[in-house]
């Protein structure tokens, strides 16, 4: 029996190979490699457009409100399947 490249991956621990031609999977088997969804800035109460990457599985990490520039923590959860599952948005400052 050959393994597969993704069995290869998981093996490792290396980020999925994606080849040409085929469709993309993310974490789980998922076809979303992305999502996008609003945030509410805790600083100015905007709405922020943000790009999730959601094959790094659940994550935290700093980005810059696009209307005020302060910086917001993300919370990123994602389910076993590896869907989002939620987005928390907090300052910084506390």
């Amino acid at each position: 029996m050959t393994a597969r490249p993704s069995d290869i991956d998981r093996l490792y621990g290396l980020e999925p190979v994606f080849e040409p031609g085929e469709p993309a999977k993310g974490a789980g088997g998922s076809d979303a490699l992305e999502s996008f969804t609003d945030v509410i800035c805790p600083y100015c109460g905007e709405p922020n457009l943000t790009r999730l990457d959601l094959t790094a599985g659940p994550q935290s990490y700093v980005e810059d409100c696009q209307v005020c520039c302060q910086p917001i923590q993300l919370s990123v959860r994602v389910d076993e399947a590896g869907l989002l599952s939620g987005v928390e948005a907090e300052r910084v400052d506390r």
